[in-house]
């Protein structure tokens, strides 16, 4: 199960590699730096919302589980609709919040500008984007791991030929790069739809459409998501944070840590696949009650999960520097993302563990002890850690990174450990 996620979340982070390497060859930081700051901003605003894929995983596979069949489609539905009235929203206050995040991000005057007309556009793409990730979370839930995979190779291809023809065709800069990411998104979703019309076919019953407005019938989703939600902008708190600090030591430090973060993205959306499998997998043996499978998806996945690991440092300790001039001709940032590789290159190893155990949490819906780790890793543990380390400049904040990454996984291996032991999950 885990190779079409893992697979699928590679490509995720494509949109921001493609869209890194095609403004980092047009000669300048600034056309990277804004786009790093507009990627930045709209990785807080829609992750904040991530809890419409999580929550909808965990809830779908307990109802697979429990072989409850209109609850499945009722998931569909109901987190498609509130990603799209979310969106809406998003689009409706654009202004404050795009004014907002820039100011917050403190660039320089030259890339404020471009980022801000990057960012106004970008926003156009915020219904679809939280509508497919409910329709992502619902794949996951419901073991259909390929939808994803299609779903995201879709917005990909499109986006990597709109980004090259609105550049280098229409001669545009970051601006072009923003459209073609809006339209990649919506053919993604309506892609995505129809997968998911096929999908239903294969579940008995209906959902009648009056069941959309029943709040009543929102109140699992909303319980579930609300720590999600705090979770969640905990941590893209985190990484905004990381972003403005690099910002405030020059545009070289800010578009290296542009590139370097898509090393990070690529890490924690490959081993993603694993936590994704293992959502759906604990999610349904839990509905079932069914302890033993469920310790065997997690001991199983976790021996994948280390080996995926191990390979992608192989591969950025052997290929990282020519990733890295892949991304960008710029001289200054290139020997800025060389100094800090290392630091990417042990990633993978210190990330795994979190990552699986996210996947076992959101499974069972565990989501409030998800949201209290989160709370103790970034205050305790992140915050102090670069107050500490703020004398060694970018290392600190890369320093800063890696300690949050082992917080995360000791905090949520505590909590694993006392639910097993207390029979929170399974009865003894």
């Amino acid at each position: 199960m885990a190779w079409p996620p893992m697979v699928s979340n590679i490509t995720t982070p494509l949109l921001g590699l493609v869209d890194t390497a095609v403004v980092g060859h047009l000669g300048t930081a600034t056309y990277l730096g804004a786009v790093a700051i507009g990627a930045s901003i709209f990785s807080f605003l829609f992750w904040a919302f991530g809890f419409l894929r999580m929550g909808s995983t965990g809830l779908t596979a307990q109802a697979l589980g429990q072989e409850d069949y209109r609850r499945v489609r009722e998931l569909l539905l109901q987190s498609i609709l509130m990603g799209l009235v979310i969106g809406l929203i998003l689009i409706l206050f654009r202004g404050p919040i795009l004014d907002l995040a820039l100011h917050l991000m403190s660039p320089s005057a030259e890339v404020a500008l471009w980022a801000k007309s990057y960012s106004e556009i970008r926003i156009y793409s915020a219904p679809a984007v939280l509508a497919g990730y409910a329709l992502m979370g619902w794949f996951f839930g419901v073991q259909y791991s390929k939808g994803p995979l299609w779903m995201l190779l879709v917005i990909n291809l499109v986006n990597m030929i709109l980004d090259y023809f609105a550049v280098y065709g229409l001669g545009m800069a970051s601006d072009g790069v923003a459209w073609a990411t809006v339209m990649a998104h919506y053919v993604g979703v309506v892609f995505a739809l129809f997968l998911a019309w096929r999908k239903l076919q294969t579940f008995d019953g209906h959902v009648p459409l009056s069941a959309l407005i029943k709040w009543r019938e929102y109140v699992a989703l909303v319980r579930v998501n609300r720590y999600l939600f705090v979770r969640t902008i905990l941590l893209l708190l985190v990484m905004l944070f990381f972003t403005s600090q690099g910002a405030r030591q020059g545009d070289a430090i800010l578009a290296a840590n542009a590139v370097l973060l898509t090393f990070l993205m690529i890490i924690s959306n490959a081993l993603d696949g694993f936590a994704f499998s293992v959502e759906a997998l604990c999610g349904e043996y839990y509905g079932r009650k069914d302890k033993k499978n469920f310790q065997k998806v997690i001991r199983l996945s976790t021996y994948w999960a280390l080996l995926a690991a191990l390979v992608l440092m192989f591969i950025f300790w052997l290929f990282g520097d020519h990733i890295i001039h892949l991304l960008t001709n710029v001289e200054s940032v290139r020997a800025e993302a060389k100094l800090y590789l290392p630091w990417l290159i042990t990633f993978p190893l210190l990330g795994i563990w979190s990552f699986m155990l996210d996947g076992v949490f959101i499974g069972t819906t565990s989501v409030k002890q998800m949201q209290n780790t989160m709370i103790i890793c970034v205050v305790g543990v992140f915050f102090p850690v670069w107050f500490m380390t703020q004398g060694l400049g970018n290392h600190g904040l890369w320093l800063s990174q890696a300690a949050l990454f082992l917080a995360r996984a000791l905090t949520l291996y505590w909590c694993y450990q006392g639910n097993l032991r207390k029979g929170v999950w399974f009865k003894p």
